[in-house]
């Protein structure tokens, strides 16, 4: 998406386990992918039955969304993903946990990925981490900015200082999520504002960002859908201070 082909949909989910929301968030993204299509379920697996859990959960969340065949794509913690193994999905889901680790799972393939989801106009839909990690400038954790605290330590993904790193991608804005119940909205401020990215977009939970080239539009078109808002946060015009404003359903963020 980032270098402006068009085919390729992009669903980002800010997190949340309530059921009662699961048809209308994971839907679209259904949709788009096609009836039965086939659903890479990429997890990083932190071991002890991990991965396997975690797949049955993604797996009943997205057949209860709509007819399609999940394929576990798991990666060991601390491997890497090999982008070859999309050659037997029609779509891609990239699921959430430690968002660090997914970062590392896809630090080789980053391209080779994107270029996939491009050339094959594949749906891709990014849960929590996977959202974060979508961004070409992935926020990836951390709580202190230049040591004073931004957020809750509990939400700091076991680093200290607030990390941006490359991300897939996939969008030219960093994203943060869990942004209402988490209070990751200030850590967003906080990269924003110091200049780790030069943009972002905090999502609250049971929330989506739908991505999508829409006809007559002159660039992507970024929508928010779900119960909560979208947050986007900017650098002022004169790079003194950062601007926030938040968005909710069937608005257009303007992301571009």
């Amino acid at each position: 998406m980032s270098d402006g082909r068009t085919g390729t949909r992009i669903h980002l989910i800010g997190g949340g386990r309530d059921e009662a929301f699961v048809p209308a968030l994971y839907g679209p993204f259904l949709q788009d992918a096609g009836e039965g299509a086939r659903v890479g379920v990429l997890l990083v697996d932190e071991g002890d039955g991990d991965g396997a859990t975690q797949f049955e959960r993604f797996a009943g969340v997205l057949n209860a969304s709509g007819a399609c065949v999940p394929v576990p794509l798991l990666v060991p913690i601390g491997e890497r993903f090999d982008a070859a193994l999309l050659d037997g999905v029609d779509a891609l889901f990239v699921g959430g946990g430690l968002t660090p680790a997914y970062q590392e799972a896809l630090a080789d393939c980053r391209k080779a990925l994107a270029d996939v989801l491009c050339e094959r106009g594949m749906p891709f839909v990014g849960f929590s981490a996977g959202a974060a990690v979508a961004a070409r400038d992935a926020v990836v954790g951390g709580w202190l900015g230049d040591g004073v605290p931004v957020c809750p330590e509990d939400t700091a993904e076991d680093l200290e200082e607030v990390e941006v790193r490359p991300g897939l991608g996939l969008v030219p804005f960093s994203v943060d999520v869990h942004a209402a119940q988490w209070g990751t909205l200030a850590r967003l401020v906080s990269a924003v504002g110091r200049g780790l990215t030069t943009s972002g977009v905090a999502l609250d939970e049971n929330t989506a960002l739908r991505i999508t080239a829409e006809p007559g539009a002159a660039a992507p078109v970024a929508r928010v859908d779900g119960v909560g808002r979208a947050h986007l946060v900017r650098r002022e015009a004169d790079g003194d201070g950062v601007v926030v404003r938040s968005y909710r359903a069937g608005a257009v963020v303007p992301a571009w």
